[in-house]
């Protein structure tokens, strides 16, 4: 990424990123389906109701796996080969000692946090089963996000993809298996997500171990090593703190949500399911962002990487533009992909057309945390990201609800109160930053 067309390479590296996503986010997107169309509204309110809950520890990880992902990148543009074999091993290795944590509370913490959210009663069973499932299994999902986070910071993105494909399907045919065949319900949805993730994990460990590239995965050189761990820590936990700390923020809008009843929490669900595949592309770009600067840094490329930026910002605005574009005109459409319900549809279609066009402002959010963590700045964007999506969004939402009106749009739009403010402020930001010549500058 040190060389060639900033535009083509960013394009070339982020689509196949975007794919992969996407094949990831079907995981649960499929779930939410095959229960909405298969075991009723109630099930699909609790597939949507625990994605906060989820996220919360898969987030915390993303930002581990982010730090290591900059390490690795600044390595690789550096040509320190003994230091990045050693990064990868020091990466794995971490990996899997936060897959044994992270399981153990995952399952301790499922009915106090669907109590914290005041999930209600015909919900909260199926809710319990599916949560306590996931967690059981999301080693997979850690292993797999961190393998194909290291082959992603050396620039490859369709070895990842590929496995995502694969086992995506093997987790629809899993789902519809479980679910019709053998009627095990909300059960079964969880058992094919976990089993897939599995499978993902395992190739792409089998791939890191047999590739003969510099990263290779050599189990008998596995290893913590505590320079390396500080620097990934002090890159990642930012991000991963800043992401937790708004999950959990999330999980409070939920509480808001469920308030309303089963049927406003299944057209949430079906609302959050879209918005994800609407970020698709500006988390990707954000990705690419991030390796296109740590790669250009480490070869002492700062213009390289300012331009760069630019270019990423203007890419994801026009793509994410126009799939806001379509999915507000076809609303009703697409949720209907999701359950048959009036009701739900109505609610979600509700929270999709308030929001939607306002996600423009978080193609700026995404990208420039992405590239400031990949200047090693990680700490304004936390700061920034915890002020707008938790202390901005929580005022808003305590306030609409107590002194004005509480409805289901007012509590939705919180989501865009969050995103404009945080696009300000982050610009304003990075601009001052880099006229003072601090570190966070290209």
């Amino acid at each position: 990424m040190t060389t060639g067309s900033i535009i083509g390479q960013i394009v070339l590296f982020a689509l196949p990123l975007m794919l992969g996503n996407a094949f990831q986010m079907l995981y649960n997107t499929v779930d939410a389906v095959v229960v909405g169309n298969f075991v009723g509204k109630e099930a699909l309110a609790a597939v949507g109701s625990t994605t906060m809950i989820v996220n919360m520890l898969v987030f915390f990880f993303n930002g581990f796996s982010v730090g290591a992902s900059v390490v690795v990148a600044r390595l690789f543009g550096q040509k320190d080969l003994p230091m990045l074999h050693k990064a990868v091993e020091t990466t794995i290795t971490l990996t899997f000692v936060i897959c044994v944590v992270f399981t153990l509370i995952g399952i301790a913490g499922v009915r106090p946090m669907l109590r914290l959210m005041a999930t209600p009663d015909d919900v909260f069973g199926d809710a319990v089963t599916y949560l306590t499932i996931y967690f059981a299994g999301i080693t997979g999902l850690l292993i797999y996000n961190m393998g194909s986070g290291i082959l992603r910071a050396v620039g490859d993105t369709t070895r990842p993809l590929l496995f995502l494909i694969l086992t995506s399907l093997l987790n629809i045919a899993l789902d519809l298996l479980f679910v019709i065949r053998f009627g095990m319900g909300i059960a079964g949805v969880g058992y094919a997500t976990i089993l897939s993730q599995a499978v993902s994990a395992v190739l792409i460990l089998v791939m890191l171990t047999r590739t003969r590239n510099i990263y290779r995965l050599d189990w008998k050189d596995l290893q913590i090593d505590r320079q390396l761990t500080a620097r990934i820590f002090s890159i990642g936990m930012p991000a991963g703190i800043q992401s937790v700390i708004t999950a959990v923020s999330n999980t409070f809008v939920q509480s808001y949500i469920n308030h309303f009843g089963s049927a406003c929490m299944a057209g949430w669900s079906c609302y959050n399911k879209m918005d994800q595949f609407i970020l698709l592309p500006m988390q990707s770009m954000a990705m690419a962002a991030t390796t296109f600067v740590s790669q250009n840094i480490g070869a002492s490329k700062r213009g390289r990487a300012q331009r760069g930026i630019r270019t990423t910002i203007l890419l994801t605005l026009a793509v994410t533009g126009l799939i806001a574009a379509v999915l507000y005109v076809f609303a009703e459409p697409a949720t209907g992909l999701f359950t048959k319900d009036t009701a739900v549809i109505e609610f979600s279609v509700l929270f999709l057309r308030t929001n939607v066009i306002f996600l423009l402002a978080n193609c700026v959010n995404h990208t420039m945390a992405g590239a400031l963590r990949g200047m090693g700045d990680s700490r304004g964007p936390m700061v920034i990201m915890l002020l707008c999506f938790v202390a901005v969004r929580q005022a808003y939402l305590f306030i609409i609800t107590r002194f004005l009106f509480n409805t289901p749009r007012a509590v939705g739009f919180g989501y865009p109160v969050g995103w404009v403010s945080c696009c300000v402020i982050e610009l304003l930001y990075y601009y001052i930053t880099k006229k003072r010549g601090e570190a966070a500058a290209p």
